[in-house]
């Protein structure tokens, strides 16, 4: 297949070929795509459609067909880079919202790390659409949509335990992203 998984359109059309039958994930995942636009001015002008497309499959390893850890940042990541997408756009996937947090609560830590991690504008912004967009697509500030995420784990599970502890990292890279905004 050839790629334009790293455009907007090709992204999207990928997504939509896989997560519509997940219901709120699939407004989640339109929602967040919609808010990596608004936030794409935080990013240099080149990398503003590599954010939408990460935004669009950044859940794409949910899909059913695709699972095969149950990790999803990790499954997502591994499907694309099956499907021969850009590697940065991979790596984006794989890391998304503080990937690595729960890849070590659930054992995954060595198998995530194959794809490095970067600190970037690009990578805050992903993580601010995703940490201010609720399950359902609803428009959330981060310290809502964190309680929304710990209500729906119970304590002690791995996405609970990850969310609480990568807390700091999430909102200091929504903060950055704010501040390049200019909000």
């Amino acid at each position: 297949m050839p790629t334009a998984l790293d455009t907007p359109q090709g992204a999207a059309k990928l997504a939509e070929a896989l997560l519509p039958p997940l219901g709120n994930r699939w407004l989640h995942t339109q929602a967040v795509a919609a808010r990596a636009r608004e936030a794409s001015a935080a990013v240099p002008e080149a990398e503003r459609d590599l954010l939408v497309a990460a935004a669009w499959l950044h859940d794409i390893g949910y899909a059913p067909e695709r699972r095969e850890t149950g990790f999803h940042p990790l499954d997502g990541a591994r499907y694309l880079e099956s499907l021969g997408a850009p590697d940065r756009l991979v790596r984006l996937v794989a890391h998304h919202s503080g990937a690595m947090y729960e890849a070590e609560q659930r054992g995954l830590a060595d198998d995530l790390a194959v794809y490095e991690r970067e600190d970037s504008p690009l990578l805050d912004a992903l993580i601010y659409a995703d940490m201010t967009t609720g399950p359902a697509g609803q428009s959330f500030d981060f310290d809502r949509r964190i309680a929304e995420i710990l209500v729906r784990y119970e304590p002690g599970s791995e996405v609970h335990t990850a969310i609480s502890t990568a807390r700091q990292y999430l909102g200091a890279a929504v903060e950055r992203t704010r501040a390049r905004l200019g909000s």
